[in-house]
């Protein structure tokens, strides 16, 4: 088979078209046959030479893709050949095949492309998983999503939009923010212009927000925990804006508020299995009844991969990109 490649850390220039050794399902896996995989930061990191896939997981980008599934491993059981797909992984999918846990599949939504169903497994698992296993957002609440026009940001506005939550994000610019609105978000910031917190505090009378999905990291800290309400919960899944920051412990006292970091790549598949069914019973539903979809930005080759790379960097795009193989 062919998969993109890195035979140095580098620019886009690095990611080379090569081919490769078919892998081979093991017990409780199961061989997808590409169809599409989406573009992730994890994946610009990767290229970068600055987050290396974990033990045993694949040597290629790719955190999630859609496809059939080409063969069954020793063990599994629920699925059949040819079954169509979409997986969350831990590498791999920049590639015509892919072998995946089990536990870590999902069906193809009805309604939704086998092309689409590239662009929800990473995102859907992640802001479940953070929103709502760990940081428990209500009905009612205020959500506070940075990068609301990003592959993530647009999953979280209308997941919490589908639960009964205010919605506030920031996003650079007026297209953006204009397609943050479409999606349901209620309270729009635009980052370059304005102060997050100001504004969250004006839209909320002084509340705040009860959840922060963050993907800033230390640039953001201080301000996320004074942009927080009482009892707020702050979760952190990116560090764009840096790794170490100083945080105000008296000011998380005073709010008895709570600030979560987590990844999604590294945990062991028990874990991803587990979040993966949650999806599966939460989430799927509101995707096959129309009020949430995926947001696709454009769609590329899987062999101009480097291309997909530049988008995603140059930050104008809005909701995902995707590479078909």
């Amino acid at each position: 088979m062919y998969a993109i490649t890195i035979p140095e850390p580098g620019g886009p220039e690095a990611l080379v078209w090569a081919e490769v050794p078919d892998p081979v399902p093991g017990e409780g896996e199961v061989l997808v046959e590409v169809a599409a995989a989406a573009v992730n930061r994890a994946d610009v990191l990767q290229r970068q030479g600055f987050y290396n896939p974990p033990p045993g997981a694949s040597p290629y980008p790719g955190l999630e893709c859609s496809g059939r599934i080409a063969a069954l491993g020793p063990g599994v059981s629920g699925w059949s050949v040819g079954d169509e797909v979409c997986a969350l992984l831990s590498g791999g999918g920049y590639a015509q095949k892919v072998a995946v846990p089990a536990g870590q599949l999902l069906p193809v939504p009805e309604g939704v492309s086998l092309t689409e169903a590239a662009a929800l497994p990473e995102v859907v698992c992640t802001v479940w998983s953070n929103v709502f296993m760990v940081s428990h957002l209500r009905p009612g609440e205020t959500l506070l999503v940075h990068g609301g026009s990003s592959g993530i940001g647009t999953m979280a506005i209308q997941l919490g939009k589908a639960i009964g939550a205010k919605v506030a994000v920031t996003a650079g610019g007026p297209a953006k923010l204009e397609r943050c609105a479409e999606l349901g978000a209620d309270i729009l910031i635009d980052y370059r212009e304005q102060d997050f917190v100001d504004e969250v505090a004006k839209a909320t009378d002084g509340v705040g927000a009860d959840v922060i999905l963050d993907i800033m990291g230390a640039k953001y800290l201080e301000r996320n925990v004074r942009a927080l309400a009482v009892n707020g919960r702050l979760a952190v899944i990116g560090l764009q804006g840096g790794a170490k920051g100083e945080l105000n412990l008296g000011a998380l006292l005073t709010k008895r508020a709570a600030v979560t970091a987590t990844s999604l790549r590294g945990r062991p598949a028990s874990e991803k299995a587990a979040i993966v069914a949650a999806v599966r019973e939460h989430v799927w539903p509101l995707i096959t009844g129309g009020g949430v979809r995926p947001v696709v930005d454009r769609t590329l080759p899987l062999s101009d991969a480097a291309e997909g790379h530049r988008v995603l960097e140059s930050s104008q795009h809005i909701g995902k990109v995707l590479l078909t193989a």
